[in-house]
């Protein structure tokens, strides 16, 4: 898949010798080209898509925060569970019922494309980058484990029962197991918005994290 980076970089840390940004790069490339990993990374999207032949570049988020520590955690991200993940900008008059309508519909119409079962990471509130970057981030934790917040936990609990009852089933066969688990993560948002971004996962969610 392609690599998405989350870099955790604490404020009293000093990155020397080159940029961080191409030492991870290099790090992708060195790990697909050594350890023969599928290269699946295309350069001009919409017309050439000439393979990079080294899985380069990653999509690197960084999160500057407290400490002198340097977290990176990696996340190979394939192309058919991510094709199915969507954004919507509700509006708040849609409110609790209108964001389960929505992400049921997402997986229901997702259908066998993301190779069930899957992990479905949502992210509500912020802006459309933000609610994205929440749903990718809700992908991260660790399989079944419920929000701290209560509130986001029932709505968790309730997505996955939903997504279950569709039948869709593993591999698209039919089952009760079309979801392995629903994460939430939410953010404050505007007063006249109400963004929600779904991020699906196939159930080869693999992903490493390394503190240095």
């Amino acid at each position: 898949g392609l690599t998405v980076v989350f870099v955790e970089l604490g404020q009293e840390a000093r990155v020397v010798g080159g940029a961080l940004s191409e030492a991870i790069a290099e790090g992708v490339r060195k790990g697909y080209m050594e350890g023969y990993l599928r290269k699946s990374v295309v350069t001009q999207p919409y017309s050439a898509r000439i393979n990079t032949r080294d899985n380069t570049p990653p999509v690197i988020h960084y999160d500057v925060v407290p400490g002198d520590h340097l977290r990176l955690t990696v996340v190979p991200k394939g192309g058919g569970s991510e094709n199915m993940s969507t954004l919507r900008m509700l509006v708040p008059a849609d409110g609790r019922q209108g964001v389960v309508e929505f992400v049921v519909s997402c997986v229901d119409e997702a259908g066998a494309n993301p190779c069930p079962p899957i992990i479905v990471g949502v992210g509500i509130g912020g802006t459309v980058e933000k609610a994205t970057l929440l749903a990718k981030r809700a992908l991260l934790r660790p399989v079944g484990q419920p929000s701290p917040n209560a509130e986001d936990a029932a709505l968790e609990a309730e997505l996955l029962s939903r997504i279950n009852d569709l039948g869709i089933g593993p591999a698209g066969l039919g089952g009760r197991c079309t979801a392995l688990a629903v994460h939430v993560e939410t953010f404050p948002c505007h007063i006249a918005s109400l963004p929600v971004a779904v991020n699906i996962q196939c159930h080869s969610a693999r992903h490493k994290e390394a503190v240095l």
